[in-house]
C-alpha cells in the first residue's frame, strides 16, 4: 500500500465532463453527460500545455453561486489517460496539511504554521515557526506543477515574472538567517523527477539555480490522485543542472 498524507476529499464530489474549450484564461466550457454545457472557473494562470485539448476528459465541482460568478470549478484535467490537478488554489492547503501532520520529513517539527505571511515586498505561501530544535523560522513558497516531458515534471509552463520575484524573496530570506523553501507540488502521477523548464522560461530556471546556490531548499513532491481525493505521496528527485 502506498503511504500518503491524509487525503483531501472533494466535497461535493466531482462531476466528469468533456472539455469544449478554455478561453480568456479563466473560463472553460464543459459538456456534461446529460448534454448540458456549463462554464467553469479555471483557477490556473499558466498555459496548461497538453491539458486543454478539445474533447479531453475533465472533472469539475459544483460550488454554487454565492459570492461567485461561476457555479462550477475546474479541478482535474487528463492527458493520455493521466489525471492532472489544475486548480492552483489547492496546493497551499495540501502542503500545509501535510506539514502539520509531519508527513514531510524535511519540514517536520514545527508547532506553528500560518498562511500568506509577508516578507519584504512579497507574500509567501506558508510560514513555519516554533521548531522543536531549530531556532530558525521557515518560509515556504508552493508552486503547482502540471507540465511534463516524458517522465520529467517541469515548471513553469509559461513565463512567470511573479515566480521569479518569489525566488528573489526566498534568497533574501536565507540572507536574513531564516530557512526558505521552494516547494513544487507535482499534481500528476506519471513523473519520476522534477526540473525547471529551461526552454519555457530561462530567466526563472536560472533564478531557481541561483536560489539553490544561495541556500534556498528546493523540494518536489508528487500527489496521489483520483476523482474523489488528493494526497501527497512521495518526494521526487530534483535536477537543476544548467543546459550545456
Amino acid at each position: 500500500m502506498v503511504h500518503t498524507s491524509k487525503p483531501f476529499a472533494f466535497d461535493p464530489p466531482l462531476v466528469q465532463g468533456t472539455l469544449v474549450k478554455r478561453y480568456k484564461r479563466f473560463f472553460a466550457d464543459i459538456k456534461l453527460h446529460n448534454g448540458d454545457v456549463v462554464t467553469a472557473h479555471c483557477a490556473n494562470t499558466g498555459s496548461m500545455t497538453g491539458l486543454v485539448e478539445e474533447g479531453s476528459t475533465v472533472w469539475i465541482q459544483y460550488r454554487g453561486t454565492e459570492k461567485r460568478k461561476l457555479a462550477w470549478s475546474w479541478e482535474l484535467a487528463s492527458q493520455d489517460g493521466c489525471l492532472v490537478g489544475v486548480n492552483t488554489s489547492l496546493p497551499n492547503k495540501l502542503v500545509q496539511n501535510a506539514i502539520d501532520e509531519d508527513f514531510i520529513p524535511l519540514l517536520s517539527g514545527y508547532s506553528t504554521s500560518q498562511r500568506e505571511v509577508k516578507f519584504g515586498h512579497s507574500r509567501l505561501d506558508i510560514y513555519l515557526s516554533d521548531h522543536r530544535s531549530d531556532p530558525r523560522t521557515c518560509f515556504v513558497e508552493v508552486k503547482n506543477v502540471t507540465l511534463s516531458q516524458g517522465t520529467r515534471a517541469l515548471f513553469p509552463d509559461a513565463v512567470t515574472a511573479r515566480g521569479l520575484k518569489h525566488l528573489h524573496s526566498l534568497i533574501d530570506i536565507v540572507k536574513a538567517g531564516h530557512r526558505a523553501v521552494q516547494f513544487f507540488l507535482v499534481q500528476r502521477p506519471d513523473c519520476t523527477s522534477f526540473e525547471p523548464a529551461w526552454q519555457v522560461d530561462k530567466a526563472y530556471s536560472e533564478g531557481l539555480a541561483q536560489a539553490r546556490e544561495s541556500g534556498v531548499e528546493i523540494m518536489a513532491w508528487q500527489v496521489d490522485m483520483s476523482p474523489s481525493a488528493l494526497a501527497l505521496t512521495r518526494a521526487l528527485p530534483v535536477r537543476i543542472e544548467r543546459p550545456s
